[in-house]
Formats: structure tokens, C-alpha cells, sequence
């Protein structure tokens, strides 16, 4: 019976690498049979991706991506935001060290991710803004998809609850969010060093909503 078992086993395995090689000299043929201007015309279409991605890219920068920037008030806020398709906003107050942090972190994904446009409003002049996306806990950072509130980062709760967290791990929380455009696996966070007492907050990739955040101080210093 086993010996039996073994030769059905050979032959399906026999039969699926027949059926892999098939199909690898079918591409192989495939590609032989392509002339001069077969591979002109996959050139062409190249230089049209690469010229199409580069002036994407230069609209982005145009509209004020690229960089990490401070705005100075909540009718500034609208006027970033409006037609902007992925924008991070940093809700921070000066006395809070933490934010300081986060804007380390966040200047340097502003270079990477030219896609989203990264700026910062300081919660003090913003009180109208604070009291819709019911920001309580500062730094926040609002997370918004074609000028609406997807996600919200707050505090350092989803980054591991440390103020070493490192640029991967909020890169991580941002494309959970679906505001950049992350390579990386989105089901776990980044390997790091985890220090006793150190927790990491497993993020669902859904939109969330006007949520009510409960915290001991709107100043977290």
C-alpha cells in the first residue's frame, strides 16, 4: 500500500514539473519570437511609465510634498488638504517634548514618500480643528485620505509605547493606514529591540472614525 502511495506521489510530481516547464518554455518562445520592433514598442512603453512617474512626482513637489512643513493655522489646514489625496498632520504643542521626537521621524519620511504630504499645526491655534477630530492627547497625528480623517496616531501607544521607536516602526503605522505607499509587511511591525515593559499595539487596517480617545492629559510631557 505504501509503495503504492509513493508511485501515485512520483507521478503527480512527475506531471506538475512537466506542466511548470511547459509553461516556462512557452514564455521562453514567447520572448524568442518578439522582433525589433516588438522590443521597441516594450522600450517605448517603459520611457511613457518612467515620464508619466516623474511628472507625478513634480505635481507632488509642486503642491508642497516632499518636505515636512509647519502650517500656521486651521484655514491653512483646509487649503493643504483640498485636493491633496494623502496628507499626515501633526497636531503638536511646543511644551511637549514627545513631539519633538516625532518630528525627527517625520522629516525624514517626508523625503521618502513624496506620494503624502507631511505638515504639522500647532494644536494651541488650532482649537476648532482639535474640537472636530477630537484630538485630546498630544502629539496626534491625523491620518487623511482625499480630505477626510481615515486614522489617527496617538501618542506612542501603536509605536511600541517608547520614545525610541524607530522611523520603520511609524513608517509601519502610517501604511497601516493606507496613507503611504508601504513595501514592507503589514501584518507584523518592524523587528526591534523590545525593552522590558514595552508593548506593541496590533493595528487593523480599517478606517476609524471620529473616535473618542481617553486619556489623562491633553499634554503628554
Amino acid at each position: 500500500m505504501a509503495e503504492q502511495t509513493m508511485d501515485i506521489l512520483a507521478k503527480v510530481l512527475e506531471q506538475s514539473a512537466r506542466v511548470v516547464e511547459e509553461k516556462v518554455d512557452a514564455q521562453l518562445s514567447k520572448l524568442s519570437e518578439l522582433d525589433e520592433d516588438d522590443l521597441d514598442r516594450l522600450k517605448e512603453r517603459r520611457l511613457e511609465a518612467l515620464k508619466k512617474a516623474q511628472k507625478q512626482k513634480q505635481e507632488w513637489l509642486s503642491k508642497g510634498h516632499g518636505e515636512y512643513r509647519e502650517i500656521s493655522s486651521e484655514k491653512d489646514f483646509f487649503g493643504e488638504v483640498k485636493d491633496t489625496k494623502n496628507v499626515v498632520c501633526h497636531f503638536y504643542k511646543n511644551s511637549t517634548f514627545r513631539c519633538k521626537i516625532l518630528d525627527k521621524h517625520l522629516a525624514i519620511l517626508a523625503k521618502k514618500h513624496v506620494e503624502t504630504k507631511f505638515i504639522k499645526l500647532n494644536a494651541e491655534k488650532a482649537p476648532f480643528l482639535t474640537e472636530r477630530l477630537r484630538i485630546k492627547v498630544i502629539p496626534t497625528l491625523a491620518l487623511l485620505l482625499d480630505g477626510k480623517t481615515k486614522d489617527y496616531v496617538v501618542g506612542f501607544a501603536d509605536l511600541g509605547n517608547t520614545d525610541e521607536f524607530s522611523t520603520e516602526m511609524l513608517e509601519w503605522r502610517l501604511g497601516c493606514a493606507d496613507v503611504i505607499n508601504y513595501s514592507g509587511n503589514l501584518m507584523e511591525p518592524p523587528t526591534v529591540s523590545q525593552r522590558s515593559g514595552t508593548k506593541f499595539t496590533k493595528v487593523e487596517k480599517k478606517t476609524i472614525r471620529g473616535r473618542g480617545y481617553d486619556s489623562d492629559s491633553d499634554d503628554d510631557d
